[in-house]
């Protein structure tokens, strides 16, 4: 296994430009393709998980073309696919993988939807039973409630509510908020249970209405699309940086920045005004007492006088962000308390398990339970810890962080963050320094 050694470090300081946000990178993708018209896609994250995308759009028959550096046009095909018979794989993209089960439960062909093992042991049972409500048609080919699919064609009926859990990934929600306007009729999904992760929610609804498609929502329990909606392509959609990797750039500035502001870290792509929630992970530090500023497209963090103290948090709004915390809290006094992260388990491995597996490593005393994480940091942290990423981009890129408490640290597989952030290691060792 490759192994990526990082150096012990004391400081972190200058200034980071993000990639393109996934979520943001793939939802427009798919609009785009459903749209009428040719959007251009603008600073379009390059990685794993868009690069499935795109191979699907592709297959479905979707007229792509690459006409700059992450920039690409997307000639819309008006929610109708020109290929009807294909076969899907999706690597581990989340992002991808349960949209367009969504769509093309609604496109009258025959698709087959495959993914790497991690894929198949992620749920996918109750986006599939809130499809069949409406009618859809879909196959499980190996063990119920989990890809891969087969999806054939079917008479679609949106005419009773379709009823969707709302805590186990909000994924679920998106791919149907984003598919039903596909139908051209009134649809309705009712929530049932408390909904997860609002904020990728209000990402859903914002880019749906860029593509004229405005949904009527009654809190968080009842979403209604309009009869006779349609995407329609605005001509050039810029995508944000991504806040959820622009938290572990604020966290080494927090840790380990030791100049004031207006020098200290800086992270461009993002400010306080994004529409992706785990821009929170900014105003949580803010919280603790960390210097944080924000202005046009740039967040500006330095370390706060004195230790932050451990702190107790909800973390449902941002949970991807919320791993970055769990290291923070080994540079805290006392003990932090993760709570309400649940769909950490359901994730590209089971984040709450390998969290608490690897914190201990580290040095620190956890206290794992079915949807929080308690962690105690030690005294010292322990130099030279390997670091298992179970394949998952966000293990890699967090516990990078902990090289900032001047031990190094060793990263098995340090190549999983291609799925996000391929650059990561290249920038991180920009900005730490001994």
């Amino acid at each position: 296994m490759e192994q990526l050694t990082l150096p012990a470090a004391s400081h972190a300081e200058g200034t980071i430009t993000l990639p393109g946000s996934k979520s943001i990178s793939n939802r427009t993708l798919l609009l785009a393709a459903l749209a009428t018209g040719t959007t251009e896609i603008r600073d379009l994250l390059a990685s794993d998980d868009t690069a499935r995308m795109l191979e699907a759009l592709e297959k479905l028959g979707v007229k792509l073309e690459n006409f700059a550096e992450n920039a690409w046009r997307v000639t819309g095909c008006d929610g109708n696919f020109p290929n009807k018979n294909v076969d899907l794989f999706l690597g581990n993209a989340g992002t991808a993988f349960r949209p367009l089960t969504a769509a093309l439960a609604f496109s009258n062909g025959n698709y087959v939807l495959s993914g790497v093992p991690r894929m198949h042991e992620r749920p996918i049972g109750d986006l599939v039973d809130a499809l069949r409500q409406a009618g859809a048609n879909i196959e499980y080919l190996e063990k119920q409630g989990f890809p891969p699919l087969k999806i054939l064609p079917a008479k679609i009926d949106v005419s009773q509510a379709i009823k969707i859990r709302g805590d186990v990934s909000s994924q679920f929600l998106t791919a149907l908020l984003m598919a039903l306007p596909l139908t051209r009729q009134q649809a309705t999904i009712a929530v049932v249970g408390e909904l997860i992760s609002k904020p990728y929610i209000e990402i859903t609804l914002n880019l749906m209405a860029k593509f004229n498609v405005i949904v009527e929502r009654e809190g968080w329990q009842r979403f209604t699309i309009p009869a006779n909606s349609q995407y329609k392509n605005p001509a050039i959609v810029t995508v944000e940086g991504d806040a959820s990797s622009a938290s572990y750039f604020l966290a080494a500035g927090a840790i380990a920045c030791h100049q004031p502001l207006p020098l200290g870290l800086h992270v461009v792509g993002i400010d306080f005004d994004s529409i992706q929630g785990d821009v929170e992970f900014a105003k949580v530090l803010q919280s603790l007492g960390v210097p944080v500023t924000s202005s046009s497209n740039v967040i500006s963090v330095t370390a706060p006088e004195n230790k932050i103290t451990g702190f107790n948090l909800d973390c449902n709004h941002f949970p991807d962000a919320a791993m970055t915390l769990a290291i923070l809290a080994l540079f805290a006094e006392g003990k932090t308390t993760l709570r309400n992260i649940a769909s950490w388990r359901v994730k590209e491995t089971d984040r709450l398990s390998a969290m608490a597996t690897e914190l201990r490593k580290v040095g620190a005393i956890v206290e794992e339970g079915k949807d929080y994480i308690e962690i105690t940091p030690p005294t010292h942290l322990t130099p030279g810890a390997v670091i298992d990423t179970y394949d998952d981009h966000r293990m890699a890129m967090c516990f990078s962080l902990v090289s900032l408490g001047g031990v190094p640290i060793i990263i098995n597989d340090p190549k999983c963050v291609n799925k996000t952030f391929p650059d990561y290691f290249k920038e991180f060792k920009k900005i730490a320094h001994v």
